[in-house]
């Protein structure tokens, strides 16, 4: 399958997420009486409340989304290139419709495939649940409903590596240092992605970790492809 596909029709990307509120004590009533049962079965032993809140961005229903980083190869002359883009701000609904704008605009074309790393378990049906959430409309790449598995349009590098074992989880930093790809975690991870945006207020810095790891998943790709890796020289933002 991997030979046949055009990776200059590849979108890689990648979301941020955080809390939809600052803290727990922000929480609506109305909101805060759903969380608290999710709470009950993911909240570590004595772990209090506002604690267990900060992971709340990884659940749609309590999240939001803060950044979209997106990917497309290019090739010419046997040398490959990547552009990203970012979609970021604190109004949930006009990320998303930036980032539905670019899809409606310039990669309409049906033969364009979606690619994340964890992305059929958490990116796709993420960015889905949010749009839907925020009143905008399903774009084609993300309407499975009905659908037979060949018919959806994602990649899955983690999906890729589990050659069927699905009991094993390898993160992309791990297979990053598998594949000697510079690491995208070199100053900030998942787990500071709440502190980072609520406490430090530092959405640029965030969108800087999204974007790496929107080259990363490029550059797995192309290693699961027995291609080269894109030279940093080669890598250009808009």
């Amino acid at each position: 399958m991997l030979d046949r596909i055009n990776i200059e029709k590849i979108l890689f990307l990648d979301i941020e997420t955080v809390p939809a509120y600052s803290a727990y004590t922000e929480v609506p009533e109305e909101i805060k009486c759903f969380w608290d049962k999710k709470a009950a079965f993911i909240k570590k032993a004595e772990e209090t409340p506002d604690i267990t809140y900060q992971r709340a961005g990884i659940y749609a229903e309590f999240g939001k989304i803060i950044c979209i980083s997106v990917g497309i190869i290019k090739n010419k002359g046997g040398k490959s290139t990547i552009r990203i883009k970012s979609f970021s701000g604190h109004d949930e609904k006009q990320v998303l419709a930036d980032f539905l704008d670019l899809l409606n605009k310039r990669l309409k074309s049906p033969e364009f495939l979606f690619c994340a790393h964890n992305g059929k378990e958490f990116d796709f049906p993420y960015l889905s649940r949010r749009i839907l959430i925020n009143g905008l409309k399903l774009p084609d790449p993300l309407k499975t409903n009905g659908k037979k598995p060949w018919e959806i349009p994602h990649l899955d590098t983690l999906d890729l590596w589990r050659f069927g074992d699905y009991k094993n989880y390898s993160s992309l930093e791990l297979l990053a240092s598998v594949f000697n790809i510079p690491t995208p975690k070199d100053d900030i991870n998942g787990s500071d992605i709440w502190s980072v945006y609520w406490k430090e207020n530092d959405l640029e810095r965030i969108v800087t970790y999204c974007q790496k790891d929107v080259l990363t998943v490029a550059q797995l790709l192309n290693s699961y492809l027995g291609r080269p890796l894109i030279e940093d020289t080669a890598v250009s933002l808009v």
